[in-house]
């Protein structure tokens, strides 16, 4: 399989990456699920900082990747909660 290369933007930063031409689309749609996450992180928490929204992020993506229940992509309430709830903690 040939390689391509893409660039790739994840929170406002261009990663240039070389892929495999089959996973073109995967690689795709994962910037664009950060990047979505991130976006719904800033819009309902007072979060302006782009590591601290990255970090909540992956704990969301492992989060979701370790519970073995796929989820729709609008499904994060309970994962919200928990960092919700970590944020009062860390605050406090």
């Amino acid at each position: 399989m040939s390689k391509i290369s893409l660039k790739i933007v994840v929170a406002g930063r261009t990663y240039p990456l070389t892929v495999n031409e089959g996973e073109q689309a995967k690689v795709m749609k994962a910037a664009d699920d950060i990047n979505k996450s991130i976006k719904l992180l800033q819009d309902n928490y007072a979060v302006k900082d782009m590591q601290d929204l990255l970090a909540m992020t992956a704990l969301q993506l492992a989060t979701k990747s370790t519970s073995g229940v796929q989820k729709g992509h609008e499904d994060y309430s309970d994962i919200e909660d928990s960092l919700e709830s970590l944020l009062n903690k860390i605050s406090q």
